[in-house]
């Protein structure tokens, strides 16, 4: 028996034919210098003492494109949503090497990245090896299911293939024929539209996809709202108190009010009288909870707030980690571990690090908590995890730093919770109720582990006992002015795309990075932190596009991208069908392009016109 395996990257193939073949395996070359062929024997359930080729790809090998008669200049853009599309082979020697290792195998094996890309670049690679061998169906193709390149974990996956999920197969065609069919379409109307009034040079492109200006919107009305805020002047009461040389401020139960007036009178109130009382004082026992487990958005906010990482960095520093077996699996949306989970094995392999070690250790010795589990399952990979120990120092800078920071929440999420003892008093003077707060830290747990995270005792509260009548030290009437909110961090935009279904996990960096070799924003620095700010170019399609009416269609809003997202998941379950949601979403920015067909002369006067104004 023959058996053709065929993963994602060439390291993956590398990693996976050393565990497989212990080690003893032959490597051929290919036509294409990194793709690699590695032949030993592996014996597969019921089918002992195989002969097996290991080889991959490089991501997909097949695009979608349309004929030659559909190309820029030889249609109207409109044409696009109902014109044919045809398949192109991207990498044709890596197509050519598989089509060739398929002609004497009798089975296919996938070892593709377990979520709904790989699913469909596993159904490339069955083109490529069905060309070779037309015994080869793909009903009969075996699909390994790995999250991570420990031994053990990636022989199950070899001992227990499952099928390949057609459905998402579907999904994942879907989208790609919706985002050519709508990116073509809109992109060639924006581009010459704005070349005609010389917005663009000549050999630029003005892009439109439809993750892309939903993502560049959140940006631009964030922009207006910092630009377009007035400040309001409030005013509230303050009083500072000391007892036994210990001074501490008292904060207004009120807040603050817009009325001068107002406040005025109740300060003259106040100072009718010369103590005030303790009429309440507590003490709490206060938790600050452990970090849940790790997800790709969360590794990217964090990547980016702790280290000024940018999420495509952040990404591509894990998926290398990921390649060399030290990470698992760095696309999931999965915040909980399963129950067969094995923490202990993990933590003796991190147990010689001098940096966390000593944690490692106290878990492993001493027992763990069981990790908090969080509401998200892509049932396909677990949390990000490490898998195998490297020391950080052979590591590049990035890859460092996110090696340590995903070691480090992995020991944090198996930690206790940090414990607190919090004391409020309530302070009363004249009729007016002011708090003053003090924390101690009793257990430090987790933050021992986890640097990145701040939690410290502050000023701790005079030795108040309710009922005290204490001296007004100071009673002061104070003014201040409501501050304008920051501009968009990339931390929050990842946020914001996550939790309005603009592209996946694993796209979310992608979609950034767009827009900014799109120069429809750029990154300032402003102190120690990076603001993503829209260009004149950026703010004018998007004012653009905003003033034209749609019909309860945006196409600058998250309403439209998100609608899909959510149709590809009932795709993938089996809900609807790859026709329907095609037919559904074409209908839908059809519409919208007529209307901005109709309207493009006036969308390009109002864009240049803010374009103007902004410059």
């Amino acid at each position: 028996m023959k058996i053709l395996c065929v993963a994602e990257k060439p390291s993956i193939a590398k990693e996976v034919s050393k565990i497989l073949s212990g080690g003893r395996f032959q490597v051929r070359n290919s036509q294409n210098k990194y793709i690699k062929n590695y032949d030993f024997k592996f014996s597969f359930p019921n089918q002992a003492n195989c002969d097996v080729t290991m080889t991959s790809v490089a991501g997909h090998l097949i695009n979608i494109d349309f004929p030659p008669s559909f190309q820029w200049g030889k249609c109207v853009p409109g044409k696009l949503f109902d014109a044919a599309v045809i398949e192109k082979v991207l990498k044709q020697d890596i197509f050519d090497n598989i089509s060739k290792e398929a002609r004497n195998s009798n089975k296919l094996m996938i070892w593709t990245d377990c979520d709904r890309e790989g699913e469909y670049i596993g159904y490339e690679i069955f083109k490529a090896a069905n060309k070779g061998n037309r015994q080869i169906e793909v009903g009969d193709i075996w699909r390994s299911k790995f999250s991570h390149l420990e031994r053990n974990h990636v022989l199950r996956a070899a001992n227990n293939p499952i099928k390949l999920d057609l459905k998402a197969v579907d999904a994942v065609s879907c989208r790609m024929e919706i985002d050519l069919r709508v990116g073509a379409s809109f992109t060639r109307l924006l581009t010459e539209g704005l070349k005609s009034k010389s917005i663009i040079d000549k050999g630029d492109v003005a892009s439109y996809g439809t993750c892309q200006f939903p993502t560049l919107g959140f940006v631009v009305d964030r922009y207006k709202r910092v630009k377009n805020f007035t400040p309001e002047q409030f005013w509230y009461i303050q009083v500072d108190l000391e007892k036994d040389d210990v001074k501490c401020n008292f904060n207004w139960t009120r807040g603050h009010f817009f009325d001068r007036l107002h406040v005025m009178n109740l300060y003259q109130e106040c100072l009718k009288h010369k103590e005030g009382k303790i009429i309440k004082l507590e003490q709490r026992r206060t938790t600050n909870w452990r970090p849940l487990p790790l997800t790709t958005v969360e590794l990217q906010k964090d990547c980016s707030s702790i280290f000024k990482m940018s999420a495509k960095d952040a990404l591509g520093a894990a998926e290398k980690l990921y390649n060399r077996g030290f990470l698992s699996y760095p696309r999931t949306e999965t915040d909980k571990f399963p129950a067969s989970f094995d923490f202990k094995t993990i933590f003796g392999r991190q147990k010689s690090d001098p940096r966390w070690g000593n944690h490692a250790t106290e878990l492993f010795d001493n027992g763990y908590e069981n990790p908090r589990a969080g509401k998200h399952d892509d049932n396909a990979h677990p949390p990000i995890h490490p898998v195998n120990y490297v020391n950080i120092n052979e590591l590049a800078a990035d890859e460092k730093k996110v090696y340590e920071y995903v070691v480090r929440r992995f020991l944090a999420c198996c930690c206790k919770d940090a414990v607190g003892q919090q004391t409020t008093a309530t302070l009363k003077w004249g009729i007016e109720l002011f708090t003053a707060n003090g924390l101690m830290v009793t257990e430090r747990n987790y933050l021992d582990v986890y640097p990145y995270k701040k939690w410290e005792s502050s000023k701790q509260l005079p030795k108040f006992q309710q009922g005290d009548m204490v001296s007004i030290k100071n009673g002061v009437m104070k003014d201040g002015k409501t501050s304008p909110p920051n501009h968009m961090t990339e931390a929050e935009l990842i946020s914001l795309m996550d939790i309005n279904g603009i592209g996946t996990d694993a796209t979310i960096a992608e979609h950034i990075e767009k827009i900014v070799s799109r120069s429809y924003v750029v990154k300032q620095k402003k102190g120690k932190v990076e603001y993503i700010i829209p260009t004149p170019l950026g703010m004018g399609l998007i004012e653009s596009f905003d003033k034209m009416h749609f019909d309860n269609i945006s196409l600058s809003k998250p309403f439209l991208r998100k609608k899909l997202e959510l149709s590809l998941d009932q795709i993938s379950k089996g809900e609807t069908t790859k026709e329907t949601v095609l037919e559904d979403m074409k209908m839908l920015y059809r519409q919208a392009y007529s209307i901005s067909n109709q309207n493009m002369v006036n969308l390009v006067d109002h864009c240049k016109t803010v374009i103007q104004a902004n410059s």
